[in-house]
């Protein structure tokens, strides 16, 4: 850690602008996969087979399947926040400017760990959307063909998973570059740096922004960033918004 890391994001003692990138390496410590292994696989099936508009169209109940099992999964019990979700929580909690939390994982662990300021820009796979008017809905049961709206029973397989499918605009784009315009600090943790738009995030941060990644491995953007840190989010991001909280004081 460089010894002005502080210098460019706290003024008077208070922290100004967070803006908070997490990835799937965040909530692969609580045993959600990640979005891609290395066989280029997505969790035994291609992406482009599950994850496009096309895909659904062609063959919805496969869709619905791989995302009925990903959703029970996220459901059971032994799927908790770990430290770093907690850690992020808290963090908002004392913080005494202005906070965003953009994620790209589509699971509940920062809601469920008690953060507030979350942009779920992937979608969230507890909600279910109608295609027909775009409402949507909490959701926990599968999906299906059969599906019912809940709105108008007689209204099936009119439902689909609340989630950005590859070839869709993320939620929020609007929202997220004007926070990363006004940022004194962004965070990218967990974040594999491939998927846009999300990987030029910290391309929209301006020039007086301090730029931290904490990753396990490096990433493509990793010289976008003035500080890396290597290592687990369990352990890293609490240690490093500990620090944060300490100066500050």
């Amino acid at each position: 850690m460089t010894e002005d890391w502080r210098g460019p994001y706290m003024v008077r003692g208070k922290f100004m602008k967070v803006l908070v990138l997490t990835g799937a390496g965040i909530s692969a410590e609580s045993g959600i996969p990640t979005f891609r292994g290395s066989d280029g696989l997505w969790e035994g099936f291609r992406p482009e087979d599950v994850a496009t508009p096309e895909a659904f169209q062609r063959d919805p109940a496969l869709v619905h399947r791989f995302y009925n099992e990903r959703r029970r999964r996220l459901l059971s019990p032994d799927i908790e926040p770990n430290a770093a979700h907690r850690a992020l929580a808290a963090f908002e909690s004392q913080h005494q400017d202005d906070f965003l939390l953009v994620t790209q994982n589509i699971d509940d662990l920062h809601q469920r760990s008690g953060s507030q300021k979350i942009l779920c820009m992937h979608g969230e796979l507890l909600k279910a959307r109608c295609m027909d008017s775009g409402e949507c809905f909490p959701w926990k049961e599968d999906l299906g063909l059969d599906t019912p709206h809940p709105r108008y029973p007689n209204r099936l397989g009119r439902l689909r998973p609340h989630v950005v499918w590859f070839g869709e605009m993320p939620f929020g784009l609007p929202t997220i570059e004007q926070a990363a315009a006004q940022a004194d600090l962004f965070l990218a943790i967990g974040t594999s740096a491939v998927v846009y738009p999300a990987a030029a995030i910290v391309q929209w941060t301006g020039p007086h922004c301090h730029r931290v990644e904490i990753n396990v491995d490096a990433t493509p953007a990793s010289q976008a960033f003035q500080q890396v840190i290597r290592g687990k989010a369990s352990s890293e991001v609490p240690k490093f918004l500990q620090e944060i909280l300490n100066a500050a004081q």
